[in-house]
């Protein structure tokens, strides 16, 4: 295609006929359209900015901006904020808090929408009960989403039967959705806090990272162990003595 910038015989008769602009306006054009496009780059450019500053960094800059990057910064202000508070709101928990059967409405039933709890009912004096306690304070911290829960048994539950604890029951929304009741539950003395965070992942109620149940790597061990300690039986039997 021929090039209508070009100085030739043949463009100066389409000059002439009006078909191509004169020269000089068609420059302006060009220039124009080169502005343009200038002008779309940099607020793409100016969009990926502020789409990437904190909010502090929004209001150091919001100078720079047009009134429709001001619009847009706004309603993009506006959005970061509603995901700080949603995300505050989900990681509101980080700790294990004391309630007693006064509170239990408030606390538990009333916890919230999407709101997991862990309720852990124990005693004073019994070391599974203390053990647990001290497991559940590090779940806790690495799960703050998730509202942890302890209580003196009897307060919650009057004559509560000791033999039952320790005893966790797994709430979503005020509704029971599993329970652990006594101390073969939870493997005695040797449980870990990873034994406990496993089994209460398979309620729903948190998302572990650990890849398998480790009791079942203790338990694959113990076997192992016990096929080692037996002697293999001899395939054949000495031959009797006439």
């Amino acid at each position: 295609m021929q090039d209508p910038n070009a100085d030739t015989e043949w463009n100066d008769i389409l000059r002439k006929k009006g078909i191509l602009p004169p020269k000089e306006k068609l420059k302006e054009q060009e220039q124009a359209e080169e502005e343009r496009e200038q002008q779309i780059i940099q607020q793409k450019s100016v969009v990926k900015t502020y789409e990437d500053m904190t909010l502090e960094e929004l209001e150091e800059n919001e100078d720079e901006f047009s009134e429709e990057d001001e619009r847009a910064m706004e309603m993009y202000r506006q959005q970061r904020l509603a995901e700080l508070k949603a995300l505050q709101a989900k990681n509101k928990f980080g700790h294990v808090l004391e309630i007693s059967g006064q509170d239990y409405i408030q606390e538990i039933t009333k916890a919230g929408k999407d709101i997991w709890v862990i309720l852990h009912l124990y005693k004073q004096g019994i070391p599974l009960c203390a053990l647990i306690n001290q497991h559940l304070n590090g779940l806790a911290r690495k799960f703050p989403d998730v509202k942890f829960v302890k209580a003196i048994s009897t307060t919650c539950i009057p004559n509560y039967p000791d033999r039952n604890l320790p005893t966790i029951f797994v709430y979503l929304e005020g509704d029971i959705k599993a329970q652990f009741i006594g101390p073969l539950v939870f493997g005695g003395m040797n449980l870990t806090s990873d034994e406990l965070e496993w089994k209460i992942s398979e309620s729903g109620a948190i998302k572990t990272d650990l890849e398998e149940n480790p009791r079942k790597q203790i338990q694959d061990q113990l076997m192992t162990s016990i096929r080692c300690s037996v002697p293999a039986r001899r395939e054949e039997s000495d031959p009797e003595d006439d």
